[in-house]
């Protein structure tokens, strides 16, 4: 079996996205602070979503979009750690995911907006719209 996928370091971004240098230079972090970097942003991430989903089940809509729009951000933040952030954000933006990328950051603000000034209902769509831009 091959140890490649295991030996972050060793990977190039020849081998990886077609340039020059480690994916992974820019950060000068460790595989080990990288991945730990990841999982605390995407466990962070989660823990705050959920507080957010339980305040929206206690009829707080204010505190559940803040705080879930703040947990979506910081999952995305998470990957930036694996992959680089600047390989992440030429990514999100390539012309294939460029309209998913708007409709994320989108779904995002209208989700704040839909809790202070539109019906509370609107909130849940804009936070289903964010998981299926995330998907997408």
């Amino acid at each position: 079996m091959s140890r490649k996928w295991f030996n972050l370091e060793a990977q190039t971004d020849d081998a990886i996205f077609g340039g020059n240098q480690s994916a992974y230079s820019s950060l000068g972090l460790t595989r080990t602070q990288r991945l730990g970097g990841f999982a605390a942003c995407y466990v962070g991430g989660l823990g705050i979503s959920l507080l957010g989903a339980i305040l929206l089940f206690l009829g707080a809509t204010g505190a559940f979009a803040t705080l879930f729009a703040v947990g979506a951000i910081l999952s995305l933040v998470g990957t930036g750690f694996l992959i680089g952030f600047k390989t992440q954000l030429e990514k999100m933006f390539k012309p294939v995911r460029v309209v998913a990328t708007v409709l994320l950051f989108a779904a995002i603000v209208m989700t704040f907006v839909s809790a202070f000034v539109l019906p509370a209902i609107l909130c849940i769509v804009f936070v289903i719209v964010q998981y299926l831009a995330f998907l997408w």
